[in-house]
């Protein structure tokens, strides 16, 4: 171990250098005028993991946008550990609000600002790294690795499933290790049990073929724009933030009385919600306190809404069309396929007779709830006090991560959930960030990981 502590701590520079390449590369998988980046990034992924001694890497087509896989076989009867990340990620908009460009990576105060800094190239290629210093200073890995980064994280992991399906015989392994969450603070790591599923919809109301004079045709003809606001104020009820549409909490899972208390231990709390994010109260379903509400129980939010003419200056017309993104995030024990059935069938029974109203999804992903007593969430427990002092407090994730759900479905394998993120890193804001020491420290859990079976 000291020989590769060693090797470590001299190659902090090539570390970040390689880091700064790859983070340089503005894969983002929602704008299509970048579908050659993606491309792109995945080449030098697949050249990067043959340079570190990966093998058998190759680019695999999907529907979308391609895995990248890897692996290194030669631990015999040793667990095999399934390494994931995404390399796409979020559009980097609004430009204007970032102090550095979002795709030249920038040193700050001991931070790491741009754009995949932490969601997630970052995070992953902590992995990738801790596997280059397990080979070049023991000249081989102490368990079985493969290796799969995808494309489409950020688009809901659309292909993913599928992608899984036809290849179960080359991703069978023992667990999962995933970097793409956070910790509570730099010396209080967490333990994610528990992920919420999504799923993601397109609205659009119109009412006419084409925009009108707002003059000529105001007080006589239905504004869409006004249409869909209400049609919106009546996917939640205003006092106790319930959701409205009918059947959604059917099968929610109820938390048992110890399992509350535990969460009355999370780092999320109504002072953190107020200074990450600037809000000046918090708000949510009636009955349940922040922890719960950011992890234990399912949401509505509208995600983006546009109507009419929005440049400079006025343009006095009625919009034809009104549009608006809408996610809900499920727990434990919803279904995605069911509640876009009920999503949609109760837009389209609200929408006022004479509005032509269309749903898509976008995209969706299952929930998901793990065992906290697996022997791999052990190892991950002793791991993380060794490197930041504290045990981890195992909480449960508001987010996504499609990725768990597939595997545990298609593979039978859970997910160790090891996040070197902060809370103030504006994972799809801008100026993403990610501490480098945290970084530093993560290509350090990861080898420990991988050498304490």
């Amino acid at each position: 171990m000291q020989e590769l502590q060693t090797y470590l701590k001299q190659n902090k520079e090539k570390q970040l250098n390689e880091l700064k390449q790859l983070l340089a590369i503005p894969s983002i998988s929602a704008q299509s005028e970048h579908k050659k980046d993606i491309q792109t990034a995945a080449n030098w992924l697949a050249v990067h993991l043959k340079k570190i001694g990966m093998e058998h890497v190759k680019i695999v087509k999907t529907k979308g946008y391609p895995v990248v896989y890897a692996d290194w076989l030669k631990a015999k009867d040793k667990p095999t550990v399934l390494v994931y990340g995404h390399y796409d990620v979020q559009s980097p908009d609004p430009l204007e609000q970032w102090k550095s460009p979002p795709f030249i990576a920038e040193v700050r105060k001991g931070n790491l600002y741009g754009r995949g800094t932490a969601d997630d190239k970052g995070q992953f290629f902590a992995h990738l790294k801790s596997i280059e210093a397990l080979l070049q200073t023991q000249g081989s890995l102490p368990v079985n690795v493969k290796i799969m980064l995808e494309g489409e994280e950020e688009l809901g992991s659309v292909h993913l499933a599928e992608f899984v399906d036809k290849n179960k015989k080359l991703l069978e392994a023992d667990v999962c290790l995933i970097s793409d969450s956070h910790m509570a603070s730099p010396t209080q790591p967490l333990m994610e049990y528990g992920l919420r599923g999504i799923v993601y919809t397109q609205v659009e109301l119109s009412t006419m073929p084409r925009d009108a004079h707002s003059g000529s045709y105001g007080g006589n003809i239905p504004n869409p724009a006004i249409e869909l606001a209400l049609l919106v104020s009546k996917l939640k009820d205003e006092k106790s933030q319930r959701v409205l549409i009918p059947g959604f909490y059917d099968g929610v899972r109820r938390l048992a009385l110890r399992e509350r208390f535990e969460l009355r231990k999370s780092s999320i709390t109504r002072k953190t919600i107020l200074d990450e994010t600037g809000v000046k109260k918090t708000v949510g379903e009636m009955g349940f306190f922040e922890a719960e509400r950011a992890g234990a129980r399912p949401t509505l939010d509208v995600n983006g809404l546009w109507s009419g003419y929005t440049g400079e200056g006025q343009k006095t017309i009625i919009p034809a069309r009104a549009c608006a993104k809408i996610s809900m995030r499920l727990v434990p024990h919803q279904d995605s396929a069911d509640i876009a059935k009920k999503f949609t069938r109760y837009v389209k029974a609200i929408a006022p007779k004479y509005a032509d109203v269309d749903v898509r999804i976008l995209s969706a992903s299952e929930p998901i709830l793990m065992q906290k007593d697996n022997k791999y969430f052990k190892v991950a427990e002793k791991v993380l006090k060794e490197v930041f002092g504290n045990s981890p407090r195992y909480e449960l994730q508001g987010g996504s991560i499609p990725v768990t759900a597939i595997l545990k479905d298609k593979l039978g394998i859970d997910s160790v959930l090891m996040g070197f993120g902060l809370p103030d890193d504006g994972l799809h804001s801008p100026n993403e960030k990610l501490n480098l020491d945290m970084f530093y420290k993560g290509i350090e859990c990861s080898a420990r990981f991988l050498t304490s079976f």
